[in-house]
């Protein structure tokens, strides 16, 4: 990758969080950090409002508005892979929020790209559609997570076979081979609970807020499970 195409990648790169650290950048292009310092400041010295906070990272300044991304060829086919392993995933929630985005990337693309992606739309299956478990709830539980709300759920255990009201604090979802699972601490159960979304009848998100767990990742919530 030649220096101009690299500064353009870290720009849009810049564009995608709030804060971007230098480590970050410098292991997506494999350069060191002196190197990333260098190319940043190509970018301010361009016009590119970009602010920094010591030991925290970089970030674009409020208000400044940049062109619209371009989109290779390589990546609007990376589209069609993604709506068909979304499509094959269960959540209507996920699949409609999804097919808003992709309407709106779509119409940015040039003709021959449209073509193109078209070309492969009935070419690329991830695998057979087997029938899954439903859920409508991905959307919501995400906004809540993002926004730390509680959630307030009708839940049909499938151990005890009964129907439960619970209040939630949402931590992470995650697809297992089945269906998605909703991570949460359980006011109920005073403890943190596994709660399968195509098990959820009802869902509320509430005007309740909680104490945000920063530390917490699925990372670590796995390996609880598997060290010994």
């Amino acid at each position: 990758m030649n220096r101009l195409t690299r500064i353009t990648a870290i720009l849009i790169q810049l564009q995608s969080k709030k804060i971007v650290t230098a480590k970050e950048i410098a292991k997506r292009f494999e350069i060191s950090l002196r190197t990333v310092y260098r190319d940043i400041k190509t970018l301010q010295d361009a016009g590119i409002p970009i602010g920094s906070e010591n030991g925290i990272g970089y970030f674009i300044v409020n208000g400044y508005s940049l062109p619209p991304i371009m989109i290779s060829q390589e990546e609007a086919n990376t589209l069609i892979v993604s709506e068909k392993l979304i499509l094959n995933q269960g959540d209507t929630s996920l699949i409609k929020d999804f097919t808003s985005l992709l309407f709106k990337i779509k119409s940015v693309l040039k003709t021959l790209e449209k073509e193109g992606v078209s070309k492969l739309d009935n070419r690329i299956e991830p695998s057979i559609k087997k029938e899954k478990p439903k859920s409508n709830w991905l959307s919501s539980i995400q906004k809540s997570i993002t926004n730390a709300n509680v959630l307030k759920i009708n839940y049909h255990s499938i151990y005890k076979e009964e129907i439960t009201t619970r209040e939630v604090e949402p931590l992470a979802v995650y697809f297992t081979e089945n269906a998605w699972v909703l991570v949460a601490f359980c006011r109920l159960r005073n403890d943190q609970r596994e709660f399968r979304l195509d098990k959820i009848s009802k869902l509320n998100i509430t005007s309740q807020t909680f104490d945000y767990q920063q530390d917490f990742s699925l990372n670590n919530y796995f390996k609880q499970f598997t060290e010994v």
